[in-house]
């Protein structure tokens, strides 16, 4: 059962994980948001409850 030989497949995860963090991790997050959150105020709208006619 190949899958249960760890040898190739650990390596080529670990490589992958170390490109990721390493290499694009960065460039991923040096890019800025264009939606930046702001600061609104909420306002709340009074809901009525419906009129069922069997209550």
């Amino acid at each position: 059962m190949p899958q249960l030989n760890p040898s190739p497949w650990f390596f080529i995860m670990l490589t992958s994980w170390l490109t990721f963090s390493l290499v694009l991790q960065p460039k991923l997050m040096s890019f800025k948001s264009t939606n930046l959150p702001s600061n609104k105020t909420v306002h709340t709208t009074k809901s009525t409850p419906w009129p069922w006619p069997w209550t």
